[in-house]
């Protein structure tokens, strides 16, 4: 009769910790460098003497490349694995932020390529994240590891908003992106160093842990080619793709806007603006984990995890859109701080909605379905970033703009409603 003694024990600290920690890292690295500018953007707007429409060109050209390298970065993941794709792409987009300054002096032109550049780079961060993240965690831990994953984006955005004014303001504004770019370099040397692609190619894996995640190492190994038309012919992949972009539009309106919007419409200093700025996203980090604890807790407790993702994707999108409709009538710096505090935080409960939905209805081709849904997701940064600073610039205020991203919540929730599913429909 076999005793525990036989059984072996769980490590302290298992090796997917070190890799979550470090897939933690890529994505706040990945944001700090994005968000930056957004900042950054006010000192340089004055500097070279932008209009609101031409700082929201050069906000959104990053999104073009983000674009375009979606469905090929989830691609050369599925093919030559996470560990290569995500390494080389922070190497990549941290040589961008440095060069940024350079290409900005030079002209705007070449300013607009270096922001391409650099979403190229990027782009590669969430499908090859997904592919770690389906080898390496079983199904029981996904929504949480989706959780950290995410939880990059309001960790990024906070230590950018917090610090890249004090930096623009002591040592100007071309610091931030040197700085940030070799914060990326660092990462960088670590990745390569620490990460493996899947548990059974790493060597120092403890043999209790390999057994847990035997079942989850079998993603991609003899599960054939990806099928597009199957997946294009899905309601609930287009219900899917459809709320990464509804989601995405207000996530991107105000990571790019909101210090300006504090800036203008409440007259703080460039420093407070950012600090003002930082609050809204540690809700949404706050958020991203309640959303995710709770999401687990009712499918162990028996909901279906159809009813969990529509429940949480609509929170999410009607409360955020709600919250962005109330933003227009705040007369006060705290009264602001508050509602795009509730904004944001209602936002978070989105990435248990249809952020962990490419692991429950496709686990196989998650990576690649993540890069067709965040092709989608990427078009609000070009399109509601810049329609965002045109709106500004044609009414005077940022009402047009809340009420446009309110609708296009409102659009999504409803879809969403009508056709999405927990259920695993592709293996």
């Amino acid at each position: 009769m076999a005793t525990d003694s036989t059984v072996p024990a769980q490590p302290r600290w298992p090796k997917r910790l070190t890799l979550l920690f470090l897939c933690f890292a890529a994505t706040f690295v990945c944001y700090i460098d994005r968000v930056n500018i957004s900042v950054a953007a006010i000192a340089m707007q004055e500097s070279f003497g932008w209009s609101e429409t031409t700082k929201g060109l050069v906000l959104s050209s990053f999104f073009i490349g983000y674009m375009i390298f979606q469905v090929p970065s989830g691609w050369l993941a599925s093919r030559h694995g996470g560990k290569l794709v995500m390494g080389l792409a922070i190497a990549w987009w941290s040589l961008f932020t440095i060069l940024t300054p350079l290409a900005a002096a030079v002209s705007l032109p070449m300013l607009l390529l270096a922001r391409v550049g650099m979403g190229l780079g990027e782009a590669a961060t969430f499908p090859a994240g997904y592919y770690l993240g389906a080898r390496w965690f079983p199904p029981g831990e996904r929504s949480r590891f989706v959780a950290v994953l995410l939880s990059g984006v309001p960790a990024g955005t906070v230590f950018a908003l917090l610090t890249t004014g004090w930096i623009v303001t002591h040592w100007g504004w071309q610091s931030v992106f040197y700085l940030f770019g070799v914060a990326g370099l660092v990462v960088t040397a670590l990745w390569f160093a620490l990460v493996h692609d899947s548990p059974a190619g790493h060597p120092r894996i403890s043999a209790a842990e390999r057994a847990l995640l035997a079942s989850a190492d079998d993603k991609r190994e003899g599960s054939g080619p990806t099928p597009w038309r199957r997946l294009l012919a899905l309601p609930a992949i287009w219900a899917l793709v459809f709320n990464h972009f509804c989601s995405n539009w207000i996530l991107y309106m105000l990571l790019s806007w909101l210090p300006s919007y504090f800036r203008a419409t409440q007259d703080l200093s460039l420093i407070n603006a950012g600090l003002f700025s930082a609050a809204p996203w540690l809700s949404m980090f706050a958020t991203i984990n309640l959303g995710a604890w709770l999401a687990d807790g009712r499918i162990r407790r028996g909901a279906s995890v159809t009813a969990v993702r529509k429940l949480m994707q609509a929170i999410g999108l009607l409360g955020a859109g709600g919250f962005l409709l109330l933003a227009r009538e705040a007369a006060t710096p705290l009264m602001a701080l508050l509602v795009m505090c509730c904004a944001l935080g209602a936002l978070g409960f989105t990435w248990s909605g249809f952020a962990p939905n490419h692991l429950d209805i496709a686990p196989r081709h998650a990576d690649v379905l993540m890069g067709l849904t965040n092709t989608a997701g990427t078009v609000p940064g070009i399109i509601g970033v810049a329609v965002t600073g045109w709106l500004v610039d044609r009414t005077g205020s940022f009402d047009a703009a809340f009420l446009l991203a309110a609708s296009v919540a409102a659009a999504g929730a409803l879809v969403w409603l009508l056709f999405a599913t927990g259920r695993r429909i592709l293996d």
